[in-house]
């Protein structure tokens, strides 16, 4: 049995394209969608229907894909001053676009996590963050000690989320990440995914990184209507150009300072961030 674990597609058609392409010519038999198909990037309508039109798919829920309902419901366990503040617009957009297509809802009934055991080989834990919540991401940098507590008895813990991928073995148990489809943040601007083969000797793990042309998906940002959205979607289209992870230290550092976030502070906080590479 080959799987293709794929995560952190974002909104991105064409990466999304390129690795269900190299999947199939890997010989992947079966492919799970480790969470946020949507929002960041401009395709979400395009790439949620692209994977729910196929019958070798299964999907876990990403904090993405349930942002979107959340946001459009208003939800108390969203902050009320996010549905006002401008620098959600490309939030809204997306939760708009798929729910004039009739696909807002699509993940309401994906599992947290995918289980897969298969006789002879150490089971399986996959999560888009971690089994307990889908925002805490896994790593080579995961305390052992939490490693036990999330694997349950599992000899294979898979996560996402964090936008790059990793491996390591801590105790009895394998760690990995699948790293992004549509956003990597790990410099690599290929679109990457975990590829993992039942063997004789065990699961054998394969990384991969596949090119693919982003001048279609960077043009829609703007064709599309999403870059006149604000600030939150130019961001996006950066870190897609970077592959680098600008949204989350911005928004952490205006929070720790108190700066106000607008293009004027973005812009700084892009150069001093740029120059560190």
């Amino acid at each position: 049995m080959r799987l293709a674990i794929i995560a952190d597609i974002h909104g991105n058609l064409d990466a999304l394209q390129a690795v269900l392409a190299d999947a199939q010519a890997q010989g992947a038999e079966q492919i799970v969608v480790n969470g946020d198909v949507v929002n960041r990037g401009p395709d979400s309508v395009a790439a949620l229907e692209t994977l729910l039109a196929r019958d070798d798919v299964s999907f876990t829920l990403g904090n993405h894909d349930d942002l979107l309902r959340l946001w459009d419901a208003r939800s108390a366990d969203l902050p009320t001053d996010w549905f006002s503040d401008p620098f959600w617009g490309a939030t809204d957009w997306s939760a708009t676009q798929l729910d004039r297509a009739g696909l807002l809802h699509a993940p309401a009934d994906w599992p947290m996590t995918h289980t897969l055991k298969l006789p002879g080989l150490l089971p399986v834990l996959i999560a888009h963050g971690s089994p307990l919540h889908y925002r805490e991401g896994i790593s080579d940098r995961t305390r052992p000690e939490r490693v036990q507590e999330l694997s349950a008895g599992h000899g294979v813990l898979i996560g996402s989320h964090i936008h790059r991928p990793a491996q390591a073995q801590v105790g009895g148990v394998l760690v990995l990440n699948t790293g992004a489809v549509g956003a990597p943040a790990n410099g690599d601007p290929r679109a990457q995914y975990l590829l993992l083969t039942a063997g004789p000797v065990g699961w054998q793990v394969e990384f991969r990184a596949v090119p693919y042309d982003r001048a279609g998906v960077l043009a829609r940002f703007d064709s599309s209507g999403l870059l006149d959205t604000g600030l939150s979607a130019q961001i996006f289209r950066e870190e897609i150009l970077t592959s680098r992870s600008l949204y989350t230290p911005y928004w952490q550092w205006t929070e720790d300072t108190g700066t106000p976030r607008t293009p004027h502070t973005w812009a700084a906080f892009l150069r001093r961030q740029l120059t560190r590479h």
